[in-house]
């Protein structure tokens, strides 16, 4: 199959690489075709072993409890595999423990590795299922050590010499060759072939079992980061879970960067993947106004929902994700500038503050400043939250073009609000002349997105559209 390779199997106390521990190892190593090297150890786990998993493995903590260790026999594994690819069913489970166990030991695990599930899947696309259990019943093969390590380790010996036989040693060799070009680090249940994703930018989806994606991200390189996702399985529980229950990718293409953070940030909001959290609709945003007259009283209101509209921006400070949050912000601010925790409306009561007791606050509550000062001091102190009010007298376009791929998108910007991405001039003249049946919710993601690019002064590098009764002028 391959010039010289080492079948493996571990058995293990869980599923859980970070967590859980070996309990046996076994390995062939075959070099030109030829079995040249047969090891397998019983390895102490220094915990104990489930009834779960004694009933599966047949191990328990009396026969392990004489075993070495795994830092005993690790050089062992290391001499066996020194130079070989690591063919395992499954391989993610077992090289991900591998690494964990061989880095405690303060060794690195460098071998290329390919899974004989993936492997079945290119030999034989007619059969849905290609679990250990699925390729024995339909190939014939027995074995009468099922879930010890040897004895999995000669089943998938067993069929690898079958399917040579079946379909020639040549068609072997060249799909476990396919495998070993940059897909063997896959999931093995994953159907969507990675090589058809390309490497531009855009927007990706990991689906399971259910239409609902397990997580939402972005790249100005699709494939390679996806890819990152994998490899990164064996030290990331993040990224275990999600290799361990994806089944499809789905992909959107975009012109750069601009339109997949777009794109991303509105698939989480509506579609809720179980795996992103930062990005999540926030239904606690929140700001604080600021009275215009000094001697209001409080000085700051906390607002939210649809009063959080860009429209009434001027008089607004923030924004932050939880009323929590503004309060501890505003503590913060009073402490360092000296202002009046009542007239902030963070303290009750009459006459001198708290704060003027222990000298944090100059004295706006008894009359040794006054309102103004005291209102402008507040002012400097909010300047660098306070919200952008809107520029421009109506729809703002950025357009975002990859020479690479000819691409061109024009992202629609009204009030801070993404209004849609086009893609032609009739796409344009639609977004243009479609009217808000309702206003525009914000969101914080966006609007820190077309801040950076939509402010005067402000030079990213795009193309700014300025809409006037459908005509535009260009500006960068």
């Amino acid at each position: 199959m391959l010039p010289c390779y080492v079948l493996l199997d571990l058995e293990t106390t869980g599923g859980s690489a970070q967590q859980d521990r070996i309990t046996e190892i076994a390995a062939v190593r075959v070099e030109q075709g030829v079995e040249v090297a047969r090891w397998s150890t019983l390895v102490n786990p220094g915990t104990p072993i489930s009834g779960f998993i004694e009933k599966l493995t047949g191990i328990n903590d009396a026969m392990v409890a004489h075993a070495p260790r795994f830092a005993e026999v690790a050089s062992q594994l290391t001499t066996l595999l020194d130079g070989a690819v690591l063919v395992a069913h499954n391989v993610r489970f077992d090289h991900g423990f591998l690494q964990h166990e061989l880095a405690r030991t303060g060794i690195t695990l460098r071998a290329k590795t390919l899974c004989t599930v993936r492997l079945s899947r290119l030999l034989y696309p007619q059969f849905k299922s290609h679990g250990l259990d699925a390729i024995m019943q339909r190939h014939g093969l027995s074995s009468t050590a099922r879930h010890r390590a040897m004895g999995d380790v000669e089943v998938m010996q067993h069929w690898l010499q079958l399917a040579c036989a079946e379909l020639g040693t040549e068609c072997v060799q060249r799909h476990a060759q396919t495998l070993l070009q940059g897909s063997a680090a896959l999931p093995p249940q994953l159907d969507t072939p990675v090589s058809d994703i390309p490497d531009t930018p855009g927007v990706y989806l990991f689906y399971g079992e259910t239409s609902l994606p397990l997580y939402v991200g972005k790249s100005v390189k699709l494939r390679s980061r996806i890819m990152s996702h994998f490899q990164a399985a064996g030290r990331n529980p993040r990224e275990m879970r999600i290799a361990q229950d994806i089944r499809r990718i789905e992909w959107t293409e975009t012109a750069g960067e601009l339109g997949a953070l777009l794109l991303e940030a509105r698939l989480v909001k509506e579609l809720q993947p179980l795996h992103n959290r930062q990005l999540r609709r926030e239904n606690t945003l929140c700001a604080w106004r600021l009275e215009a007259n000094p001697n209001s009283r409080p000085l700051l209101t906390l607002v939210r929902g649809k009063d959080l509209a860009p429209q009434q921006f001027g008089a607004l400070y923030g924004p932050y994700r939880s009323k929590n949050q503004a309060l501890s912000h505003l503590r913060e601010l009073a402490d360092t500038h000296g202002l009046c925790l009542q007239a902030l409306g963070l303290e009750s009561g009459k006459g001198r503050c708290f704060g003027h007791q222990t000298g944090h606050c100059k004295g706006v509550c008894c009359g040794e400043e006054t309102p103004e000062r005291h209102h402008l001091r507040l002012q400097m102190a909010l300047a660098e939250h306070k919200l952008h009010v809107w520029p421009y007298t109506g729809k703002v376009g950025l357009r975002e073009h990859n020479p690479r791929t000819q691409r061109t998108d024009i992202h629609l910007f009204e009030q801070w609000c993404h209004l849609a991405t086009v893609h032609s001039d009739e796409e344009l003249t639609d977004a243009l002349q479609t009217r808000q049946s309702q206003a525009l919710a914000f969101d914080l993601d966006t609007y820190r997105l077309a801040v950076k690019h939509l402010l005067p002064g402000k030079h990213t590098g795009l193309e700014r559209l300025i809409f006037s009764c459908f005509t535009y002028e260009i500006s960068l």
